[in-house]
């Protein structure tokens, strides 16, 4: 029996580093699992759209989709938009929501990785503030989410680390890189915990570079752990399928 097709669901930018940074992670995606078909489809700004993804497929033949959120947190677009756009799929054609990318070790382990290769030294971890710079949302559970993130972090290592926003929420990562200097930390660091880079990925740049920060890290990107976190999560959706009650939707993950 054919794998349902993974239908990766990315947000959309004006900026084009955004787009081909996604195509580049689909491609990794395809590369670890050969034999998936793996599609993409985006909420706005970039072509093709999630609709016209999901009509081909339909018209195909296709009966299964594995929707995966190309996000990192449950806020406004995982609650909202992306179900929306999935209900308008056509008849015959069962789409399944996998969970959102976060929190998950896999990611932990390419912020850490991103800070060494902007500089840093694992010996530098206990004299180091890191600043975990998410987008940002207005949504509760998305912001505590990057804030408990940040503690686990914490426990690892490193001097400090603090949560910040580039939209929505407060502190800002300029706001967060100056209060990590005021407490005596010698050496920070600030992580941006976004996908690919565009608009608030530049505004993170900037408020560390006006702060003062040591040295800012690359995007999480189209890196092999955030391929393999993907297909972690197309594969809890397909287990579900055992458990009808359960709905993918629904199911927490943090592996």
């Amino acid at each position: 029996m054919t794998d349902p097709v993974l239908l990766v669901v990315a947000h959309g930018s004006r900026d084009p580093r955004h787009a081909a940074t996604v195509h580049a992670l689909v491609e990794r995606v395809r590369a670890q699992r050969p034999g998936l078909r793996v599609e993409t489809g985006f909420l706005d700004f970039n072509v093709p759209t999630v609709s016209s993804v999901l009509g081909a497929l339909a018209a195909e033949g296709v009966r299964e989709v594995v929707a995966q959120p190309l996000l990192l947190t449950r806020a406004f677009h995982a609650k909202a938009d992306i179900p929306a756009v999935l209900r308008e799929a056509p008849p015959g054609l069962r789409v399944r929501r996998a969970e959102v990318l976060g929190p998950s070790p896999l990611l932990t382990a390419v912020l850490e990785r991103r800070l060494y290769e902007a500089g840093l030294r694992p010996g530098d971890k206990s004299t180091t503030g890191v600043v975990l710079a998410s987008a940002g949302s207005t949504d509760p559970e998305a912001i505590a989410v990057i804030a408990e993130i940040a503690r686990e972090w914490r426990h690892t290592g490193w001097c400090a680390v603090r949560p910040a926003f580039a939209s929505a929420s407060l502190p800002r990562t300029e706001d967060a890189v100056r209060a990590l200097r005021a407490e005596g930390v010698h050496r920070i660091a600030v992580a941006p915990y976004v996908l690919a880079p565009g608009f608030l990925p530049d505004r993170i740049a900037r408020g560390a570079a006006e702060a003062g920060a040591d040295l800012v890290a690359g995007v999480l990107g189209d890196s092999p752990e955030v391929a393999r976190l993907l297909l972690r999560r197309y594969d809890a959706a397909l287990a579900a399928r055992l458990a009808p009650r359960t709905p993918a939707s629904v199911v927490r993950l943090g592996a």
